[in-house]
């Protein structure tokens, strides 16, 4: 890129597992901004599939095509986390209309907390719009093929989980 600032953007979430809507999102913004950090939450006020060691690697392996992203994990408030790294952009994903109400509280009240720093939506490809990490566990678990919306290694570690859930073989 030329631009004039280098401008670090964090995409925040928990990604319990990560999608290839996430991985779509990932991959555009990773072409807008010179570094891009997959902020991975703890998971504080979501019971995860995953513990956060588990998304934190198969986030590292998913988006090592992409030189410019880092992958880090990251607690309690996101003003302070997206301050400490020097971001000025916020990336969040919008799906459909009944994201943009959540999205555009969360917008104006990080603009609160943080007014220098940006929120950009980014609109998944057509064909990953109706792909959630929520969706694909629910299928995951009552046994469906969600091959269509997670990588390989991460429909990997699905299979891998289930199979340790009793009554899940």
């Amino acid at each position: 890129m030329t631009s004039q600032t280098l401008l670090t953007a964090v995409y925040p979430g928990t990604f319990d597992p990560l999608t290839l809507g996430h991985e779509d999102l990932v991959r555009r913004a990773s072409r807008l901004f010179e570094r891009l950090i997959l902020a991975v939450a703890a998971g504080h006020h979501k019971r995860t599939m995953f513990s956060v060691e588990e998304r934190l690697d198969m986030a590292r392996k998913t988006v090592a095509p992409y030189p410019n992203v880092e992958v880090v994990a990251f607690e309690g408030l996101l003003r302070n986390f997206v301050l400490e790294k020097g971001g000025k952009v916020v990336v969040r994903g919008l799906r459909a209309v009944s994201d943009f109400e959540y999205e555009f509280q969360m917008a104006g009240m990080n603009r609160q907390l943080m007014p220098d720093v940006e929120t950009v939506f980014l609109t998944p490809s057509d064909h990953y719009q109706f792909i959630s990490s929520t969706f694909v566990r629910e299928i995951a678990t009552l046994g469906g093929d969600v091959s269509k919306f997670v990588s390989p290694l991460v429909r990997e570690r699905l299979q891998e989980r289930l199979a340790q859930v009793p009554g899940k073989e």
